[in-house]
């Protein structure tokens, strides 16, 4: 079934069902089923209304990169201000992988994370040195 239009109480064509149900109408769907070519009017309804406290939301764990660890950041042509911060905070270029390579910590330290992925194409975790 293809569901072609949801309103919700008080527009065109929910009038009725406003007036049937009251203000436990929250939309009203028609559907249609083009095998038995009918057209079916829908209905969500508030059943039950009862306290309820959201619970605390936990902070999501961070994977902790050591900070020997080296990382990979790959540049993008032309971007020569990111190519010689890397440089300049310790990085090293890799011409077979075309990513400049830098200690975690270091990166960190001098705020190379902090680029948006427009400068930084991708990060990653070298974990086979």
């Amino acid at each position: 079934m293809l569901t072609r239009l949801i309103l919700k109480p008080g527009q065109k064509g929910t009038k009725k069902l406003l007036a049937r149900y009251g203000k436990r109408l929250i939309c009203v769907r028609y559907r249609y089923d083009e095998q038995r070519r009918r057209r079916y009017t829908t209905v969500e309804l508030i059943v039950e209304a009862v306290p309820w406290e959201p619970q605390a939301k936990e902070k999501p764990r961070q994977k902790t990169i050591p900070d020997d660890t080296l990382i990979d950041i790959q540049v993008h042509w032309g971007d020569l201000e990111l190519s010689r911060r890397v440089k300049n905070a310790g990085g090293i270029w890799n011409r077979e992988r075309r990513v400049w390579q830098i200690r975690y910590d270091l990166a960190r330290k001098t705020g190379l994370l902090q680029f948006s992925d427009t400068k930084i194409k991708h990060l990653k975790v070298d974990t086979s040195l």
